[in-house]
């Protein structure tokens, strides 16, 4: 597989980018795609969204004044918001020039994991995304404060029911275990000290705020220091600890380049990071960088999104945002909403027998002019312009003014990152010595070609 291809895949969602890295390099793209600008504004479906407390108390008690009828109907408008949130963040995914943002939000969000269907919030999901967004390329250490004094994070994590005299250690312990340092690098009597200064952090207007008659003002001992601490002192004091610079850096290898990272890689970029007092940005270009250097191509395996993207776009498919996100429920990535706490796991857990299946019957799908699943899902509503271009014809680019012999290789060099023997054999046959490019069934034929490719184990990995 072309090398651009490679990093456009691994850097964002598709393809779309491997002319930029190519024509800019990998140092002068990656600048661009930190300068991209944040769109702040509120997206169209949480304008009539309750935001601020009072207003919540008021849908609050209309809910438990109203009949079943109006409940239902209250609930089905909820759940209607939250998809339109998909729809909107997956269209931004689509959109923007330099995606990396977008590809890097997304890693946050599965990091910092706070689900919809938990949190009930819609504008506080937002606001989570929106802080991750914003500070995407920012520091680490910082981003952890942020987050941790979202309504979104207290409320998922069940914060809210943390008070003096009866802890809830639920956001003590992924504070530790799953958004700093892991497991094994602290003691149950950290998480209980930690609850304890966390008590008392419930909801607040804008973010979290402490409630004076629900904190606990105790001394405590948390990771060796002692002191009266509250939410930013304990993060200090985690991010004094050498293993929370090895724990982001294993985990931004496995979610942009490699699926098992060596230890000596990790600790390789995360004694960087901690020299750079946990700068996201220098570290990303360290290790975009120096990776791009190296032959590591099929070092990890596709998730559902940049499958799809990739896919849509070989076939010049415009599909609706509304017809992919069920797609990527089905494949186990529904945005806003992971399975649990710990977030999507990734690696072979997106490719299950199951989610094998799916995918090659979504090739299949596409490839004779049906939506990715196959069908109009009866959830999904769509108007008639969508309707057009979610059965629209899909048309595969390739230069007919070659023979079998160079358009397998064009092919390969887009799709694969290794052809052997076995496989070249299996494309010949495919597309035989005799085919005629500019025939009027050649579209077809290479179709076939795509198919088989595109349904190999080696097609689902960058």
């Amino acid at each position: 597989m072309n090398t651009a291809i490679t990093w456009s895949l691994r850097l964002g969602f598709s393809k779309k980018q491997s002319i930029s890295i190519e024509k800019l390099g990998i140092e002068k793209f990656l600048e661009q795609s930190f300068e991209s600008k944040v769109d702040t504004s509120l997206p169209d479906c949480l304008k009539e969204s309750p935001k601020t407390l009072a207003q919540l108390k008021e849908v609050r008690e209309k809910i438990k004044n109203a009949t079943s009828e109006e409940q239902k109907k209250l609930l089905k408008s909820q759940i209607k918001d939250a998809n339109e949130l998909r729809i909107w963040w997956l269209n931004k995914m689509k959109n923007e020039k330099f995606p990396l943002r977008e590809k890097m939000t997304c890693f946050w969000h599965n990091h910092y994991v706070a689900s919809i269907q938990k949190v009930k919030v819609n504008y506080w999901v937002y606001q989570h995304n929106m802080i991750l967004r914003e500070n995407a390329f920012g520091n680490f250490r910082e981003l952890t404060k942020k987050v941790i004094h979202t309504n979104a994070m207290v409320r998922y994590l069940d914060n809210i029911d943390n008070r003096k005299g009866k802890l809830n250690e639920n956001l003590s312990r992924e504070l530790l275990e799953l958004f700093t340092i892991g497991i094994g690098n602290y003691t149950e009597e950290d998480i209980k000290n930690g609850a304890k200064a966390l008590a008392g952090l419930s909801l607040g207007e804008e973010e979290a705020i402490y409630r004076t008659r629900l904190q606990d003002d105790d001394e405590i001992t948390y990771l060796g220091k002692t002191g009266k601490f509250k939410a930013n002192d304990l993060i200090d004091i985690i991010f004094e600890q050498k293993q929370t610079s090895y724990f982001l850096t294993e985990k931004l290898l496995k979610w942009f380049i490699y699926d098992n990272p060596s230890e000596d890689i990790i600790h390789y970029y995360g004694d960087y990071f901690r020299q750079v007092d946990y700068e996201i940005q220098p570290l990303l270009i360290k290790i975009f960088t120096e990776e791009y250097e190296k032959n590591n191509a099929g070092s990890k395996i596709k998730d559902p999104l940049v499958f799809a993207f990739q896919l849509l776009e070989e076939l010049e498919i415009e599909m609706p945002a509304n017809i992919i996100i069920p797609f990527l429920k089905q494949q186990g990535m529904e945005l806003f909403n992971q399975p649990n706490v710990k977030g999507w796991i990734g690696g072979n857990h997106w490719l299950t027998s199951q989610i094998y299946l799916q995918r090659n019957n979504a090739i299949d799908f596409l490839i004779n002019g049906q939506n990715i699943l196959g069908r109009r899902n009866k959830n999904v509503e769509m108007n008639s312009n969508e309707m057009s271009n979610d059965k629209r014809k899909p048309n595969l680019v390739f230069n007919s003014n070659g023979n079998h012999l160079t358009i397998i290789q064009e092919l390969s060099n887009r799709l694969l990152f290794l052809v052997e023997e076995p496989i070249q054999k299996d494309m010949e046959t495919i597309l035989k010595y005799d085919f005629n490019p500019k025939s009027e069934n050649a579209q077809t034929a290479v179709l076939r070609l795509f198919a088989y490719i595109t349904k190999l184990p080696e097609f689902q990995l960058i």
